[in-house]
């Protein structure tokens, strides 16, 4: 007899901007480590103050990742700070990310699982928008 499998959640950020198949593929991949695939797509005004304003509105880009059949929910990235909560009010047993933001998010490794993806080679050689703006460093939260 199958047992059904426990949920496992899956979080992943970012902008998903001019989304193409290379994106669709990374949110194919991420569906598979878990039940649910939950998408942080960051706003418009996150965006503009990281430096890197996107070609399509948020609401552009939500709606193609609430269409996308491997994503399970969206919501807003509005901070850099925020992931931790996230993490904590969805109940994510898996944080995955890019390998191009290798060991940005290891201080969360207290809380989820922390995995970095492999990005080229699903996504191509194209800067990410991150890469191109300064970073604000990854604070800890006190519990």
């Amino acid at each position: 007899m199958l047992t059904p499998m426990s949920s496992r959640v899956v979080l992943t950020y970012g902008s998903f901007d001019m989304f193409h198949q290379g994106h669709a593929q990374l949110l194919q991949r991420l569906s598979t480590m878990g039940t649910e695939l939950i998408v942080g797509c960051s706003t418009d005004a996150y965006n503009e103050k990281m430096g890197v304003p996107a070609a399509n509105s948020y609401a552009q880009r939500r709606l193609i990742l609430e269409s996308c059949r491997f994503v399970s929910r969206v919501f807003a990235e509005q901070d850099w700070d925020q992931k931790y909560t996230d993490i904590i009010n969805y109940n994510v047993s898996v944080f995955a990310m890019g390998d191009d933001w290798q060991g940005q998010f290891d201080a969360l490794n207290d809380i989820t699982q922390v995995v970095y993806i492999p990005r080229s080679a699903i996504i191509g050689d194209r800067k990410p928008f991150h890469m191109m703006a300064k970073q604000p460093a990854l604070r800890a939260v006190a519990s």
